[in-house]
Order: structure tokens, then C-alpha cells, then sequence
């Protein structure tokens, strides 16, 4: 079977789903958080595209969007993909949307070459799978899961101070989270396509990475209570400084991180808030996060053990109180072994040379994992970068995604 992929409805389509963002520059800088007008725009926009592919759509309570292209066999588990439309702020415009906007154009491609599946194909548009607005990241794949709860719906605020709940209820998604649990076997596999954000097929020169894992993080969030006082009047011996506290802390997290020695393990602090933050004010309390994946379950926990060991002597010794919360902790994922082989499969079929890879990002495939047996097939994008506004994969590495997707559906759905 040849795919055709209308690369040219596809390039527009990601062009005109940019222009609806938040950000003040034009596209490619992307701004959609979730919840918001902007993001109900996008919406809207990806509805008149389902409904034009003949699809059926339905949106669940927390807002994921599936759309089905009904199979001859209705009593078969479906076969699944899509990815997510929401974007951090001054982001690019490929990340998550090249699986959604891909996905619809690999159903059409399938339809225009006559293919008739046995089982349903169903495209799913995630909701939140960016942390940005509640500090937790793919909400709506958690909840299909079973992983997102009704005390987290009240639990995660933004920082207007607004529950997850009165936001989604205010953009038009109502309804118990319980309802968005997938019943056991609704999917028979899952793909997910997305730019690779790293620069491995581009060194590589290849067109195409299947992805083997998933990293998945576990998040933890501390603050260090220290004594604040005049930065000139206070002498260095009786400072019990927050922030010298903290610095030391980001440092042991480096150090512990190289000594346990597994090439896939990744810390990132990436936000620090310092209190009072007045350049003649000593620092009375910070907050850290930390960002802390691998691919070996192992390997990330027993990194985490002496880290909060290492940051709990720090406070010790220095005489400041340490406050841990746990974010999230994950767990990382394996891809199936019949969705591997479908997705080389389609790489054969259509003559795309191909290395495998694991993702160190996050994606909401991860949780699908625990639905379905799951695999991700990566396009490159320029230089490896994402989450900015030069993020760029090709109209013909994306095509070429698309077509290795559409041949790994019609495997799997046959």
C-alpha cells in the first residue's frame, strides 16, 4: 500500500493552528496553556479538521478529544495515536501538534489509499500534557490512566491561585475524572509521532527514530527555611543564609548524579525562587525544584535516596529547616514488541532507513504504556531543539513520519 501524504494541507494546517497563541511575536513562537481562550480557539480549530476527516468525536471531562474511524470489527480494541496541542510559553510550533495535526493527515492518507481497517483507528488531542499552568504535566493522559484523581482536581492551583477544577469547569468540561478512565482493552496498541527534541537523527542523518523507552521523571519540589537580616550587619558565622544553604544542595544534586553512573540519568533544577530577593537582604527561604529521569527505574530511585539524604545533611549542618514535596513520581516506559515491529515494518515498506532510540523526554505516552502496548516513532528537528521558537522539523520529515505513521496503523488495525 503507498501513502500520499498532502504535505502541503499538512504544512498549512501546523502554520494556521500557530497563529492561535498567546505570544506577542508572530509564528513560529507558540503560547497555548491550557484552559485558556486561546487554547479553547485551538480547540475548536482541530474540530472542524476531525469532523471534515469523517471522523466521530467525543471529548471527556477533563477535555481530551478523541476522534474514531470506526473499523469493520466495533468489538475489536482500537488501535491509537495523537499527541497534544497545548504549548509552554514563547515555544515552538511542532512539539506535540506534528502527532496531532500528523495523525489526522495519517488517516486521511489511509482513506485516500482505499485501506479499510478491522479495528477503529482513534486519534486522541491530550489535554495539558505541558506542566505550565498547574505544575503537573499530561493531566489528561493521567486521568485516562486512572492517575489523575478527584482530590488532585482540588489539589493542583495555578498561579492565580484557581483549582484545576474551577478552570476546566469554566472552559466548558464538566464532569466526575472518573469518567475519563479507559475501560481494560479499549486500545490494542498506541503510537505516538513527535519531534525527537534532541539531535540524534540529525547527526545521525536519518529520517526516522523508533523509540525503544520513555525516561520518566520524578519531581520534588524543596524549600529551605533559613534566617533573613541585614546583609551588612549579620557576620557570616551566625548567618544561617537559605540561599548558601540551597546552592550547596544544586551542587551535591550534580555530583550525586555523575557518581551513580548510568548515561540515561538527568537532574535539572530548574526553578529557584529566592525570599525576600533584596541585594542587601540575607535569603530567608528558597525554593528549588528538581527534575530527576531515567529509563532504569532503578537507577533515577536510587539516585533520588542520596540525593534527599545528601540535602537533608546540608540543612543539618548548617542549621536551616528542609521542607521536601513529592510533584510526581513516575514511572518510565517500555515500548511493545508487536508495535516495534509494526513500526519497522512501515519504515521497510516505505524505504525509510531508521535507528532506535530512547526518549529522555516526557510524553503522554508514558501513561498509555499502562493501557496498551505503546511505541513513539521520532522525526528530527534542526539542531535538536524544542521548547523554542526556532523549534523546526521539514514538510519532508514530517511527511516521512506521517507515512511510517499511517503504514504502522494499518498494521496494527488490520
Amino acid at each position: 500500500m503507498q501513502i500520499k501524504v498532502d504535505q502541503a494541507r499538512l504544512s498549512s494546517e501546523l502554520q494556521r493552528l500557530a497563529a492561535i497563541s498567546d505570544c506577542p511575536e508572530p509564528p513560529p513562537a507558540v503560547t497555548r496553556i491550557v484552559f485558556t481562550e486561546t487554547d479553547l480557539q485551538a480547540r475548536a480549530y482541530l474540530q472542524t479538521l476531525l469532523e471534515d476527516a469523517g471522523l466521530k468525536v467525543r471529548v471527556d471531562p477533563v477535555g481530551n478529544t478523541f476522534a474514531r474511524w470506526a473499523g469493520s470489527d466495533a468489538s475489536a480494541p482500537a488501535v491509537g495515536t495523537g499527541s497534544h496541542t497545548d504549548a509552554i510559553p514563547h515555544a515552538g510550533m511542532y512539539d506535540g501538534t506534528v502527532g496531532v495535526l500528523g495523525g489526522i493527515e495519517a488517516i486521511r492518507g489511509l482513506q485516500r489509499a482505499g485501506f479499510r481497517p478491522r479495528r477503529s483507528i482513534e486519534l486522541v488531542a491530550f489535554t495539558s500534557e505541558e506542566p505550565t499552568r498547574f505544575g503537573i504535566g499530561c493531566t489528561g493522559s493521567r486521568a485516562m490512566a486512572g492517575l489523575f484523581t478527584e482530590e488532585d482536581l482540588a489539589r493542583y492551583v495555578d498561579a492565580d491561585g484557581e483549582t484545576y477544577d474551577a478552570v476546566r469547569k469554566r472552559a466548558g468540561f464538566t464532569g466526575p475524572v472518573r469518567d475519563c478512565l479507559l475501560p481494560p482493552g479499549h486500545y490494542h496498541a498506541w503510537i505516538e509521532l513527535h519531534i525527537e527534541q534532541g539531535p540524534e537523527l540529525e547527526r545521525a542523518g536519518l529520517p526516522i527514530g523508533i523509540v525503544t523507552a520513555i525516561a520518566a521523571p520524578a519531581t520534588l519540589r524543596y524549600t529551605v527555611h533559613g534566617e533573613g537580616g541585614h546583609a551588612g550587619a549579620v557576620l557570616m558565622a551566625r548567618r544561617k543564609d537559605a540561599l548558601f544553604a540551597a546552592a550547596e544542595m544544586v551542587g551535591l544534586i550534580e555530583r550525586v548524579v555523575g557518581e551513580v553512573g548510568s548515561p540515561d540519568l538527568v537532574a535539572t533544577v530548574g526553578m529557584l525562587q529566592v525570599h525576600p530577593g533584596a541585594s542587601n537582604s540575607i535569603p530567608s527561604r528558597v525554593t528549588l525544584t528538581l527534575d530527576i529521569r531515567d529509563v532504569e527505574r532503578s537507577h533515577r530511585d536510587q539516585a533520588l535516596e542520596r540525593i534527599m539524604s545528601a540535602v537533608q545533611a546540608v540543612a543539618g549542618r548548617r542549621g536551616v529547616r528542609l521542607e521536601q514535596e513529592t510533584l510526581n513520581w513516575d514511572p518510565p516506559a517500555k515500548a511493545g514488541q508487536e508495535v516495534l515491529a509494526a513500526i519497522r515494518k512501515a519504515c521497510d515498506a516505505s524505504g525509510k532507513p531508521y535507528m532506535e532510540l530512547v526518549s529522555r523526554a516526557y510524553h503522554d505516552s508514558v501513561f498509555l504504556a499502562q493501557l496498551a502496548p505503546m511505541g513513539m516513532v521520532f522525526i528530527p528537528c534542526r539542531g535538536g531543539v524544542s521548547h523554542r521558537p526556532d523549534e523546526y522539523s521539514s514538510p519532508e520529515q514530517i511527511s516521512a513520519g506521517v507515512e511510517v505513521l499511517a503504514l504502522a496503523l494499518a498494521e496494527l488495525a488490520k
